[in-house]
């Protein structure tokens, strides 16, 4: 390519960026690159800061202000002490960690905080956070980095003290001193994210209250955590304006709600007032923004989905406990979110469909379910908008949360469902048979930035079985072509164009030209459920190109029928995409013919399939080609 060209490229890509992200986006992303590169940002989060004390350990005590629970003593729900809890709790007393919630590393107990223990890289805690890169071939993906560093493995260990009354505060405060010791304020990659700095903060935090009363938290141990705390919280306030502006995902909602609890918890700090008042005032600003008015979410993602929802059940639980309120939006927000939620949650193992982009998260894992049961976070903040359960077996959450199990005896309440649940704001349409089966549709319009090329993907569920699935994420960070394929949209039920994807991708999380919902309908009919959407694809093959596709679910039997019209001016073919289960032909079968009758011979086609972050394994996938403009596919249990 030549240089020419390649000038026009980043000329396209930026004005790409700038007519889907806005004027305010583009201009702060322009000056922070200039002050991060001309060293301005170096001298707003200065290293190697002076030991303050702020207060001593026994006034600490006696602040007026009132977490979950007071100490692991006030604590007062039945223990369960459960031998699974218990191994895994000697795993990491043994220095192995579970790594987003997939993959277990030995990493030993004089880990060191900064080596990726994926690639082996180890980064230079001697520069400072802003010369770190995020993304680089020979060090691999930096979240393995982030993962240790948030704390949030010390659920573990906090349950496995209360269920087996057992106390592992010394082990807990020696991690925190180690971490403390390795990464200098400001300084290597665990200060490059404000929101893994702040997860870090709210986790110390369940520390603190956790091992209140402990011998282990001496006068001197206090100080330094609470001296790593302020600079910490300085730093997420200083740097709250990337998150806002830039980012503008959960990472903000992290990083506002952490300002308002450290001014909340934090009182002695000089700045708390002010890092509490505006916190409050942003995080009410972020959730009326990232959760749209029909409970949907902004980045189109169940993953971050639940990390919104554990986060406000902290903001609503805390600020309740301490006698204070959010705006209305907050509550009618949460209100919302859980109804969409319900929608879509597939029991009886709480799983909802792998949508969207998943790296894994799951900050405050306070209960036995696996990773991809969202019931436990439902409950807890169901719980607390409604003094009722949906789901008896998980309330352990809420029992931390309140500090007892009062209340929750005869509160359960049965979840329904309506056959029929369109979210037009998020674009998600669901049809929905009792237990027997779900189907999930995307169309949406895209008012915020997509992460997956997904538009019109067709999710299936039978009996709690995802038969036809979204492929996953697997690693942020990864050989391109398989971010690629993630990311892309043959990694969903669609169609692509050609070896085209629906959106042209940009560099890293960009995608160039957005694809927008034109027209969707859901109906009952007689015999059949009914989606009808229609979108704007594939930009960068030619203008007005569409993708048009009907979606049948006949009532009473496992069987669906799909209609794919693809509008354009091209001669490329038209491929479509279904990625099923390993077992998907034991019980289904699934033909195609085209727009004169003719059957499509199908094809299987190799693909990898990721349910948990860093893990993927070989799939399949079933794909229909022809050259003409539309494809019928039959979907139906054998």
């Amino acid at each position: 390519m030549s240089f020419n060209s390649v000038g026009l490229q980043k000329v396209r890509i930026l004005w790409q960026v700038f007519r889907n992200m806005g004027f305010r986006y583009f201009l702060f992303r322009s000056w922070y690159e200039i002050m991060r590169k001309s060293g301005i940002l170096q001298k707003r989060f200065p290293t190697d800061p002076p030991i303050r004390k702020f207060i001593a350990l026994n006034e600490w005590r006696k602040l007026p202000v009132n977490f979950f629970f007071q100490s692991k003593a006030d604590l007062a729900f039945s223990p369960d002490p459960q031998r699974t809890l218990e191994k895994k709790a000697r795993q990491i007393l043994e220095g192995k960690v579970e790594f987003f919630s997939s993959i277990t590393y030995n990493l030993g107990l004089d880990y060191d905080w900064v080596t990726n223990p994926d690639t082996h890289y180890r980064y230079d805690v001697g520069r400072h956070w802003t010369t770190v890169a995020d993304f680089s071939k020979e060090a691999g993906d930096i979240k393995y980095v982030w993962e240790k560093s948030r704390f949030s493995y010390l659920y573990t260990l906090f349950r496995y003290d209360y269920h087996f009354d057992q106390d592992c505060s010394d082990f807990v405060f020696e991690e925190i001193d180690s971490w403390i010791e390795a990464n200098p304020i400001n300084q290597g990659p665990n200060y490059k994210c404000s929101q893994e700095i702040s997860l870090r903060i709210m986790n110390w935090l369940f520390c603190l209250y956790f091992y209140r009363d402990s011998e282990q938290l001496t006068e001197e141990r206090f100080q330094r955590i609470i001296h790593a705390i302020y600079w910490q919280l300085k730093h997420v306030y200083q740097n709250i304006n990337f998150s806002r502006i830039a980012v503008r995902n959960n990472h903000a909602i992290t990083e506002t709600l952490m300002l308002y609890l450290g001014g909340l918890f934090f009182p002695f700090f000089p700045e708390s007032r002010i890092w509490k008042k505006k916190g409050k005032n942003w995080f009410e600003q972020e959730i009326a923004y990232q959760i749209y008015e029909d409970g949907t979410f902004l980045q189109f993602s169940h993953n971050y989905h639940r990390v919104v929802v554990q986060l406000l059940s902290w903001a609503l639980y805390l600020s309740r406990a301490n006698q204070e309120k959010f705006k209305q939006v907050v509550y009618e927000r949460a209100r919302m979110t859980l109804r969409y939620l319900a929608g879509v949650l597939m029991t009886p193992d709480g799983h909802l469909p792998n949508y969207g982009a998943n790296d894994g998260a799951l900050f405050f894992k306070l209960n036995n379910a696996t990773y991809r049961d969202y019931r436990p976070q439902f409950n807890a903040l169901y719980f607390y908008l409604n003094k009722k359960v949906k789901y008896p077996e998980y309330t352990e959450d809420i029992c931390w949360y309140s500090g007892s199990e009062n209340g929750l005896e005869n509160c359960f309440s049965a979840l329904q469902n309506e056959p029929l649940q369109e979210f037009v704001k998020g674009g998600i349409y669901v049809i929905r048979e009792n237990s027997s089966s779900l189907t999930f549709i995307k169309c949406t319009g895209y008012k915020d930035r997509p992460s997956h090329a997904d538009n019109l993907h067709l999710d299936i569920w039978v009996s709690g079985k995802n038969i036809l699935r979204d492929m996953g994420s697997y690693r942020y960070n990864a050989d391109p072509d398989l971010v690629a394929y993630f990311n892309g949209t043959s990694a969903h039920n669609t169609v692509t164009l050609g070896e085209f994807d629906q959106m042209e991708k940009g560099p890293r999380f960009i995608w160039m030209n957005w694809s927008r919902a034109i027209s969707s309908e859901l109906e009952e009919r007689e015999y059949y459920f009914r989606f009808e959407g229609k979108i704007t694809a594939f930009p960068q093959v030619g203008k007005k190109v569409f993708h048009h596709r009907e979606v049948k679910k006949y009532k009473g039997t496992l069987k669906w029928e799909i209609a794919d019209h693809l509008y354009h001016d091209t001669a490329l073919p038209m491929k479509q995409w279904w990625n099923i289960c390993d077992d998907f032909y034991d019980a289904f079968d699934i033909k195609a013919i085209d727009e004169e009758g003719n059957s499509i011979v199908p094809r299987i086609r190799k693909g990898f399939y990721s349910d948990l972050y860093g893990v993927k394994k070989e799939s399949k996938a079933v794909l229909f080609e022809t050259n003409s403009k539309r494809i019928l596919t039959t979907i139906q249990a054998i």
